[in-house]
């Protein structure tokens, strides 16, 4: 059980459509898109359909981005459209998903910061720069790393440790490569018990600890474990049954629960 109030809602990972963005969003967004097909190219319709929004608001969006000195130009003709400058745009990076999945922690915890709107864009910037299935990698792991919100009268929390060393990089990798996991586990009265688990979720919690929620075999059930209470962990070979991330909520505190934001 997780160590405090076990009552609350359910890990949800916020969907965000293109739909719902706002223009500042919709404007790096179109520059991502046509980066991403560079030297091809869409037509404004195309575009149009594609953020649900008017041929004329696209227009306005291109003209607007031109005018930035985004290196946007027009294609003419019937079978034409915009395209980019891919010269202009970010080569693939040799960031890892762990590395990206960091920055967005740190992001995340920074709260509102000065600058910090510029830097979840150059975060995603980073992201869209990196090879497809690295950053489809790095996106699947962020799902995995929560964090508790806290209401802001409660102030800043403490950072506590990560546990014994090694115990954070073997979750970390476990997480990454869907590994089960061996864990050496102290309970809240020091007994100690070793257990395979199926990680879910990295979750920051209340009072700046941070624990793993995972599927722990030796109860059949959902078990939350604090870091600093888990005195060894392995990654063992044996790769992870598919459970949806939703299912590792149910011992949730309730409070409000967000994601790190990659996109």
């Amino acid at each position: 059980m997780f160590p405090g109030p076990s009552a609350g809602p359910r890990l949800s990972v916020a969907a965000r459509s293109v739909s719902a963005v706002n223009r500042t969003d919709r404007l790096y967004a179109l520059v991502e898109d046509l980066r991403a097909i560079a030297p091809r190219h869409r037509s404004a319709r195309e575009l149009a359909a594609r953020f649900e929004v008017s041929v004329r608001t696209i227009e306005r969006d291109i003209t607007a981005l031109q005018e930035s000195g985004v290196p946007i130009y027009a294609e003419p003709g019937r079978k034409g459209g915009y395209a980019i400058d891919k010269k202009m745009s970010l080569p693939p990076l040799n960031f890892s998903p762990a590395e990206a999945v960091a920055i967005a922690v740190a992001l995340s915890r920074a709260g509102d910061q000065p600058f910090g709107r510029q830097a979840r864009s150059a975060l995603r910037k980073v992201v869209a720069a990196m090879p497809g299935p690295e950053g489809d990698l790095a996106r699947e792991l962020a799902r995995r790393v929560q964090l508790v919100k806290l209401p802001p009268e409660q102030g800043v929390e403490p950072i506590r440790p990560l546990g014994g060393e090694g115990i954070s990089r073997a979750i970390e990798e476990a997480l990454l490569r869907r590994r089960v996991l061996r864990l050496d586990y102290a309970d809240a009265k020091g007994a100690l018990t070793s257990r395979d688990v199926e990680p879910g979720v990295f979750l920051g919690g209340r009072g700046g600890f941070w624990y793993l929620v995972a599927w722990c075999r030796l109860r059949d059930d959902v078990r939350v474990f604090r870091l600093d209470r888990i005195a060894a962990a392995t990654v063992t070979a044996e790769r992870c049954p598919d459970r949806p991330l939703e299912g590792f909520a149910s011992e949730v505190p309730e409070m409000v629960v967000h994601g790190t934001m990659l996109d």
